[in-house]
Protein backbone atom coordinates (compact mmCIF):
# COMPACT_ATOMS: atom_id res chain seq x y z
CA UNK A 1 0.00 0.00 0.00
CA UNK A 2 1.31 3.43 -0.90
CA UNK A 3 0.56 6.46 1.19
CA UNK A 4 -1.41 9.55 0.37
CA UNK A 5 0.24 12.83 -0.60
CA UNK A 6 -0.08 14.34 2.84
CA UNK A 7 2.96 16.52 2.20
CA UNK A 8 1.77 17.66 -1.23
CA UNK A 9 1.15 21.26 -2.34
CA UNK A 10 -0.96 23.40 -0.08
CA UNK A 11 -4.48 23.76 -1.41
CA UNK A 12 -8.12 23.51 -0.47
CA UNK A 13 -8.02 19.71 -0.77
CA UNK A 14 -4.54 19.03 0.54
CA UNK A 15 -4.31 15.42 1.70
CA UNK A 16 -7.79 14.52 0.46
CA UNK A 17 -8.52 11.52 -1.77
CA UNK A 18 -11.19 11.54 -4.45
CA UNK A 19 -12.74 9.10 -6.90
CA UNK A 20 -14.07 10.78 -10.06
CA UNK A 21 -16.06 8.76 -12.56
CA UNK A 22 -16.02 9.90 -16.16
CA UNK A 23 -12.70 11.62 -15.43
CA UNK A 24 -11.10 10.97 -18.81
CA UNK A 25 -12.78 13.90 -20.57
CA UNK A 26 -14.98 16.94 -20.20
CA UNK A 27 -16.17 18.00 -16.76
CA UNK A 28 -14.62 14.98 -15.04
CA UNK A 29 -11.21 15.68 -16.54
CA UNK A 30 -11.35 19.35 -15.59
CA UNK A 31 -12.31 18.38 -12.05
CA UNK A 32 -9.53 15.81 -11.76
CA UNK A 33 -7.02 18.43 -12.88
CA UNK A 34 -8.38 21.02 -10.46
CA UNK A 35 -8.52 18.63 -7.52
CA UNK A 36 -4.89 17.58 -8.04
CA UNK A 37 -3.86 21.21 -8.34
CA UNK A 38 -5.56 21.79 -4.98
CA UNK A 39 -3.56 19.02 -3.30
CA UNK A 40 -5.83 15.97 -3.67
CA UNK A 41 -5.02 12.49 -4.90
CA UNK A 42 -7.47 11.22 -7.50
CA UNK A 43 -8.67 7.91 -8.88
CA UNK A 44 -9.53 8.45 -12.54
CA UNK A 45 -12.40 6.03 -13.19
CA UNK A 46 -13.57 5.84 -16.79
CA UNK A 47 -14.94 3.41 -19.35
CA UNK A 48 -12.52 4.70 -21.98
CA UNK A 49 -9.25 3.02 -21.00
CA UNK A 50 -6.96 4.76 -23.49
CA UNK A 51 -8.15 8.23 -22.52
CA UNK A 52 -8.20 7.41 -18.80
CA UNK A 53 -4.67 6.05 -18.77
CA UNK A 54 -3.46 9.16 -20.59
CA UNK A 55 -5.07 11.40 -17.97
CA UNK A 56 -3.51 9.44 -15.12
CA UNK A 57 -0.09 9.79 -16.75
CA UNK A 58 -0.66 13.52 -17.15
CA UNK A 59 -1.56 13.92 -13.48
CA UNK A 60 1.42 11.88 -12.29
CA UNK A 61 1.88 10.36 -8.86
CA UNK A 62 -1.30 12.03 -7.59
CA UNK A 63 -3.49 9.84 -9.81
CA UNK A 64 -4.38 6.23 -10.53
CA UNK A 65 -6.55 4.94 -13.37
CA UNK A 66 -9.13 2.17 -13.26
CA UNK A 67 -11.39 1.14 -16.11
CA UNK A 68 -14.91 1.45 -14.77
CA UNK A 69 -18.36 0.79 -16.15
CA UNK A 70 -20.42 2.65 -13.57
CA UNK A 71 -23.40 0.41 -14.25
CA UNK A 72 -21.47 -2.62 -12.93
CA UNK A 73 -21.38 -3.05 -9.16
CA UNK A 74 -17.97 -4.69 -9.09
CA UNK A 75 -16.35 -2.00 -11.23
CA UNK A 76 -17.51 0.79 -8.96
CA UNK A 77 -16.50 -1.15 -5.85
CA UNK A 78 -13.04 -1.64 -7.37
CA UNK A 79 -12.67 2.08 -8.09
CA UNK A 80 -13.44 2.93 -4.47
CA UNK A 81 -11.16 0.16 -3.22
CA UNK A 82 -8.31 1.49 -5.36
CA UNK A 83 -8.53 4.86 -3.62
CA UNK A 84 -8.09 3.20 -0.24
CA UNK A 85 -5.37 0.81 -1.45
CA UNK A 86 -3.36 3.44 -3.30
CA UNK A 87 -3.82 6.50 -1.11
CA UNK A 88 -4.94 5.16 2.27
CA UNK A 89 -8.47 6.55 2.47
CA UNK A 90 -11.43 8.14 0.65
CA UNK A 91 -12.80 11.63 1.22
CA UNK A 92 -14.69 12.61 -1.94
CA UNK A 93 -16.80 10.65 -4.42
CA UNK A 94 -17.78 12.49 -7.60
CA UNK A 95 -20.39 10.49 -9.50
CA UNK A 96 -19.94 12.27 -12.79
CA UNK A 97 -19.90 9.68 -15.61
CA UNK A 98 -22.61 10.12 -18.19
CA UNK A 99 -23.85 9.42 -21.70
CA UNK A 100 -26.31 11.19 -23.98
CA UNK A 101 -28.50 8.11 -23.86
CA UNK A 102 -31.66 7.11 -25.67
CA UNK A 103 -33.31 9.53 -28.06
CA UNK A 104 -36.14 9.71 -30.56
CA UNK A 105 -39.94 9.85 -30.35
CA UNK A 106 -41.27 8.15 -27.21
CA UNK A 107 -43.10 5.68 -29.44
CA UNK A 108 -39.83 4.59 -31.05
CA UNK A 109 -37.33 4.36 -28.19
CA UNK A 110 -36.09 0.83 -27.61
CA UNK A 111 -36.58 -0.48 -24.07
CA UNK A 112 -32.97 -1.66 -23.94
CA UNK A 113 -31.73 1.82 -24.86
CA UNK A 114 -33.91 3.35 -22.15
CA UNK A 115 -32.56 0.86 -19.60
CA UNK A 116 -28.96 1.47 -20.70
CA UNK A 117 -29.44 5.21 -20.19
CA UNK A 118 -30.73 4.73 -16.65
CA UNK A 119 -28.02 2.17 -15.93
CA UNK A 120 -25.28 4.75 -16.44
CA UNK A 121 -27.00 7.91 -15.25
CA UNK A 122 -28.94 6.65 -12.22
CA UNK A 123 -27.63 3.19 -11.31
CA UNK A 124 -24.11 4.60 -11.65
CA UNK A 125 -24.87 7.29 -9.07
CA UNK A 126 -26.53 4.73 -6.80
CA UNK A 127 -23.50 2.41 -6.94
CA UNK A 128 -21.02 5.23 -6.42
CA UNK A 129 -22.98 6.49 -3.44
CA UNK A 130 -23.38 3.00 -2.02
CA UNK A 131 -19.72 2.00 -2.14
CA UNK A 132 -18.35 5.40 -1.16
CA UNK A 133 -20.74 5.64 1.80
CA UNK A 134 -19.62 2.26 3.10
CA UNK A 135 -16.01 3.45 3.24
CA UNK A 136 -16.83 6.91 4.58
CA UNK A 137 -19.03 5.52 7.34
CA UNK A 138 -16.34 3.01 8.33
CA UNK A 139 -13.70 5.75 8.46
CA UNK A 140 -15.92 7.68 10.84
CA UNK A 141 -14.92 11.24 9.96
CA UNK A 142 -17.45 12.24 7.33
CA UNK A 143 -16.94 12.92 3.67
CA UNK A 144 -18.43 14.33 0.50
CA UNK A 145 -20.46 12.83 -2.34
CA UNK A 146 -21.14 14.95 -5.43
CA UNK A 147 -23.46 13.88 -8.25
CA UNK A 148 -23.66 15.32 -11.75
CA UNK A 149 -27.30 16.02 -12.58
CA UNK A 150 -28.42 18.52 -15.25
CA UNK A 151 -30.77 21.40 -15.94
CA UNK A 152 -32.54 18.76 -18.05
CA UNK A 153 -33.65 17.13 -14.81
CA UNK A 154 -35.29 20.29 -13.51
CA UNK A 155 -38.11 20.46 -16.04
CA UNK A 156 -39.16 19.83 -19.61
CA UNK A 157 -37.25 21.10 -22.62
CA UNK A 158 -33.71 20.53 -21.38
CA UNK A 159 -33.00 17.16 -22.97
CA UNK A 160 -34.45 13.97 -24.42
CA UNK A 161 -36.97 11.99 -22.38
CA UNK A 162 -34.70 9.29 -20.94
CA UNK A 163 -31.84 11.67 -20.15
CA UNK A 164 -34.13 14.21 -18.51
CA UNK A 165 -35.97 11.61 -16.45
CA UNK A 166 -32.70 10.03 -15.33
CA UNK A 167 -31.23 13.37 -14.26
CA UNK A 168 -34.42 14.15 -12.33
CA UNK A 169 -33.83 10.85 -10.57
CA UNK A 170 -30.29 11.92 -9.70
CA UNK A 171 -31.58 15.12 -8.12
CA UNK A 172 -34.07 13.20 -5.99
CA UNK A 173 -31.53 10.52 -5.07
CA UNK A 174 -29.16 13.28 -3.98
CA UNK A 175 -31.77 14.68 -1.62
CA UNK A 176 -32.83 11.36 -0.11
CA UNK A 177 -29.29 10.08 0.46
CA UNK A 178 -28.24 13.43 1.93
CA UNK A 179 -30.87 12.94 4.62
CA UNK A 180 -29.86 9.35 5.23
CA UNK A 181 -26.12 10.02 5.44
CA UNK A 182 -26.24 13.30 7.37
CA UNK A 183 -25.87 11.59 10.79
CA UNK A 184 -22.50 10.30 9.55
CA UNK A 185 -21.38 13.84 8.58
CA UNK A 186 -21.42 12.81 4.91
CA UNK A 187 -22.63 15.63 2.69
CA UNK A 188 -24.39 14.79 -0.60
CA UNK A 189 -25.02 17.43 -3.25
CA UNK A 190 -25.58 17.65 -7.00
CA UNK A 191 -24.40 19.96 -9.76
CA UNK A 192 -26.82 20.80 -12.59
CA UNK A 193 -24.82 21.99 -15.60
CA UNK A 194 -26.35 23.85 -18.53
CA UNK A 195 -24.52 24.22 -21.85
CA UNK A 196 -20.99 23.12 -21.02
CA UNK A 197 -18.61 22.85 -23.96
CA UNK A 198 -17.50 19.24 -23.62
CA UNK A 199 -17.29 16.53 -26.31
CA UNK A 200 -20.42 14.90 -24.88
CA UNK A 201 -22.40 18.13 -25.33
CA UNK A 202 -21.28 19.65 -28.62
CA UNK A 203 -20.54 16.37 -30.43
CA UNK A 204 -17.81 18.08 -32.42
CA UNK A 205 -19.97 21.02 -33.57
CA UNK A 206 -18.98 23.82 -31.22
CA UNK A 207 -20.31 26.47 -33.62
CA UNK A 208 -23.85 25.14 -33.29
CA UNK A 209 -23.55 25.01 -29.51
CA UNK A 210 -22.27 28.60 -29.54
CA UNK A 211 -25.33 29.60 -31.59
CA UNK A 212 -27.75 28.02 -29.14
CA UNK A 213 -25.87 29.48 -26.21
CA UNK A 214 -26.11 32.98 -27.70
CA UNK A 215 -29.84 32.58 -28.22
CA UNK A 216 -30.78 31.04 -24.89
CA UNK A 217 -28.12 31.82 -22.29
CA UNK A 218 -28.29 35.28 -20.70
CA UNK A 219 -24.68 35.32 -19.50
CA UNK A 220 -22.18 35.96 -22.33
CA UNK A 221 -19.42 33.59 -21.20
CA UNK A 222 -19.57 30.05 -22.55
CA UNK A 223 -19.61 27.23 -20.00
CA UNK A 224 -16.45 25.15 -19.71
CA UNK A 225 -15.49 22.06 -17.78
CA UNK A 226 -13.50 24.31 -15.47
CA UNK A 227 -16.73 25.98 -14.34
CA UNK A 228 -18.09 22.64 -13.15
CA UNK A 229 -14.73 21.83 -11.59
CA UNK A 230 -14.95 25.05 -9.59
CA UNK A 231 -18.40 24.16 -8.31
CA UNK A 232 -17.21 20.65 -7.43
CA UNK A 233 -14.21 22.10 -5.60
CA UNK A 234 -16.46 24.31 -3.50
CA UNK A 235 -18.77 21.41 -2.67
CA UNK A 236 -15.79 19.22 -1.80
CA UNK A 237 -14.03 21.84 0.29
CA UNK A 238 -14.43 23.39 3.73
CA UNK A 239 -16.38 26.48 2.63
CA UNK A 240 -19.47 24.34 1.95
CA UNK A 241 -19.33 22.52 5.29
CA UNK A 242 -23.00 23.29 6.04
CA UNK A 243 -24.32 22.49 2.55
CA UNK A 244 -26.02 19.17 1.90
CA UNK A 245 -29.06 17.85 0.06
CA UNK A 246 -29.09 20.56 -2.58
CA UNK A 247 -28.51 20.94 -6.32
CA UNK A 248 -26.37 23.80 -7.57
CA UNK A 249 -27.26 25.08 -11.03
CA UNK A 250 -24.28 26.12 -13.12
CA UNK A 251 -25.80 27.27 -16.40
CA UNK A 252 -25.16 30.95 -17.13
CA UNK A 253 -28.78 31.80 -16.38
CA UNK A 254 -30.39 29.36 -18.85
CA UNK A 255 -32.82 27.96 -16.28
CA UNK A 256 -33.84 31.43 -15.18
CA UNK A 257 -34.59 32.35 -18.79
CA UNK A 258 -36.34 29.06 -19.62
CA UNK A 259 -34.36 26.03 -20.72
CA UNK A 260 -35.75 25.24 -24.21
CA UNK A 261 -32.54 23.47 -25.24
CA UNK A 262 -33.82 20.21 -26.62
CA UNK A 263 -34.42 20.22 -30.35
CA UNK A 264 -32.07 23.16 -30.87
CA UNK A 265 -28.63 21.79 -30.00
CA UNK A 266 -26.55 20.00 -32.62
CA UNK A 267 -27.85 16.49 -33.22
CA UNK A 268 -31.27 17.13 -31.66
CA UNK A 269 -32.96 19.08 -34.45
CA UNK A 270 -34.30 16.07 -36.34
CA UNK A 271 -34.94 13.58 -33.57
CA UNK A 272 -38.53 13.12 -34.69
CA UNK A 273 -37.11 11.18 -37.64
CA UNK A 274 -34.42 9.09 -35.92
CA UNK A 275 -34.11 6.99 -32.78
CA UNK A 276 -31.31 5.21 -30.97
CA UNK A 277 -28.76 5.73 -28.19
CA UNK A 278 -25.64 7.89 -27.83
CA UNK A 279 -22.79 6.58 -25.66
CA UNK A 280 -20.93 9.86 -25.21
CA UNK A 281 -17.14 9.67 -24.89
CA UNK A 282 -16.99 5.98 -23.93
CA UNK A 283 -15.53 5.06 -27.30
CA UNK A 284 -18.67 3.17 -28.27
CA UNK A 285 -20.39 4.24 -31.49
CA UNK A 286 -23.99 5.49 -31.32
CA UNK A 287 -26.82 3.35 -32.60
CA UNK A 288 -29.13 5.26 -34.94
CA UNK A 289 -32.30 4.10 -36.68
CA UNK A 290 -33.93 6.24 -39.33
CA UNK A 291 -37.71 6.32 -39.03
CA UNK A 292 -39.95 6.11 -42.06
Amino acid sequence: MTTSRLNGPTGQLNGKVAVITGAASGMGLATAQRFVAEGAAVVVADFNADAGEAVARELGDAARFVRCDVAIDGDVASAVALAVDAFGRLDIMFNNAGIGGAFGPITEIESDDWDATFAVLVRGVFLGTKHAARVLIAQGDGGVIINTASVAGQGGGGGPQAYSAAKAGVINLTETTAIELAPHAIRVNAICPGIIFTPLMHQGDEADAERVMTELQPYPKRGEGADIAGAALWLAGPDSAFVTGTSITVDGGISAAGTRLFGRLHGTTKLDRIAGIAHGTTGQKPTIRRLD
